[in-house]
């Protein structure tokens, strides 16, 4: 069973009408800290051993502060594939400590690139096992890098805070239909496969939606002037770049077209949307989209639309955090036993690529989790009577953001997909019942989509300002 606790600010629990603060001006900061990992790391995003050989564009936590009279609020992203629960809990705890900011009210997020460090889970304990046993200690790991990681989201959030001025918010939608792609097919045998191929007869129709929505919050200095920092929301998958030199992926490129846009200052900040079933492959066309484009694209979209942008007239800070306790999937002694078996023989042993992901999911669900439930935050960080920012955990399936947005009673919900965990994918009930990779890769229980569907518009509505 589902099990929902609520920590909400303070003032939410009093008699449903607006703070005082609602009036107070709203200030916001934002900082970058470098978090590349030294040369030889290995990266993330594969089933497979990968070392890095050097770096593209560093990898970066970026971090954005909202105040208002006595409430204050953090979003943290950061270039990594994911950033694991108890790495994020350790950093919201810290960045509490230093920016006296609640945890319960700073998100940490990651934007998915494939191209940074592999620092947790069941494929880097299995190869930095193997690498102690063999030489006595493991050469790719020259850092603590989880101990760095924590260090440097702390800092960043505190150089946020301390840098936060009077501004002005300006958010909506831009609409983009030509970058994303659903990548789950209805093929011919009856069948769901995810990615089955460019031009393959096989394929009958898509199986699901995209999400061709951009979001786009931009700052602007409180006297007027030019945007000095912008949150970009987009459900697309941040694969787009392989090899083995650390990259931020198209973000990279967004930024740098916004800076020459807005100025070299500009601070873009990258929130991947919900794209648990979305990269960047148009089965119709032989040519992919290379990153560039894509990056380049979205810049034109958030520049396109930074005119018509709504402002926040009436800023009114708030935050809720909901802890969600979901049921994990669960297998018998006999089936893990088979799990380890298959992960010993990564590299050395030729396996289908589907039982190789389903005997690390096993492997991870006994060793990492522990137990037949676990407990995610779904968070909500209202900045406006029109503008709400929801967060959520793992690999979110497009349809569960569409459900956020279309029932939300904010005209401009932003949703934020791998903050604060990362339980793999997230499906819909439907999309388990197809089946495929990303159904294969989830430890959630079937349903566990929906509850965080649910926990959420529950915050969104408990934040709804009240029609005076």
């Amino acid at each position: 069973m589902t099990k929902i606790a609520s920590l909400l600010v303070p003032f939410l629990t009093l008699a449903g009408s607006l703070p005082a603060v609602q009036a107070a001006e709203i200030e916001v900061g934002v900082a970058t800290a470098d978090v590349t990992p030294p040369r030889g790391y290995r990266m993330a995003g594969y089933y497979s051993e990968r070392r890095n050989t050097g770096t593209h564009d560093p990898l970066q936590a970026k971090a954005i502060v909202f105040r208002q009279g006595k409430e204050q609020a953090a979003l943290v992203f950061c270039d990594l594939v994911a950033v694991p629960q108890n790495v994020a809990t350790s950093a919201r705890d810290a960045a509490s400590q230093k920016s006296g900011i609640p945890a319960s009210r700073i998100a940490v997020a990651a934007t998915h690139s494939h191209t940074g460090p592999l620092f947790d889970g069941v494929l880097r304990t299995l190869l930095h096992n193997r690498a102690v046993a063999a030489k006595g200690k493991d050469e790719a790991e020259s850092v603590d890098y989880p101990r760095l990681l924590v260090d440097k989201i702390a800092g960043v959030v505190e150089a946020a805070s301390k840098a936060a001025a009077p501004a002005r918010l300006k958010a909506g939608f831009a609409t983009e239909t030509q970058l994303s792609f659903n990548r789950r097919f209805l093929m011919k045998d009856g069948s769901v496969r995810f990615n089955p191929g460019v031009l393959n007869p096989e394929i009958v129709r898509v199986a699901g939606p995209i999400d061709p929505q951009v979001g786009v919050l931009l700052v602007e200095p409180a006297g007027g002037g030019k945007p000095t920092a912008g949150l970009t929301v987009f459900a697309l998958h941040l694969d787009t770049v392989g090899g083995t030199e650390y990259a931020a992926d198209y973000p990279f490129f967004l930024e740098g077209e916004l800076r020459r846009a807005f100025g070299p200052g500009f601070v873009s900040l990258f929130g991947a949307g919900t794209c648990g079933d979305i990269n960047h492959i148009d089965v119709s066309r032989q040519e992919l989209l290379k990153t560039e484009t894509i990056g380049r694209g979205l810049a034109r979209d958030v520049v396109q639309s930074a005119e018509t942008l709504k402002a926040v007239d009436a800023p009114s800070l708030a935050v809720a955090t909901t802890t969600v306790e979901l049921p994990l999937q669960t297998y018998g002694t006999d089936e893990l036993a088979k799990a380890r078996e298959v992960l010993a023989g990564l590299d050395t042993k030729p396996t289908p690529f589907l039982e190789t992901v389903h005997a690390a999911k096993v492997v991870d669900l006994a060793d990492n989790y522990r137990g037949a439930t676990t407990r995610l935050d779904v968070q909500a960080f209202r900045l406006g009577p029109d503008v709400a920012v929801v967060t959520l955990p793992g690999e979110v399936f497009v349809e569960h953001g569409l459900a956020i947005k279309k029932a939300s009673p904010f005209k401009t919900t932003l949703v934020v997909e791998l903050a604060n965990a990362c339980p793999s994918y997230v499906p819909t009930r439907k999309a388990v019942a197809e089946g495929s990779y990303e159904v294969v890769n989830s430890r959630l229980a079937p349903g566990g989509g929906e509850a965080l569907v649910e926990a959420a518009l529950g915050l969104l509505k408990r934040l709804e300002t009240p029609t005076p």
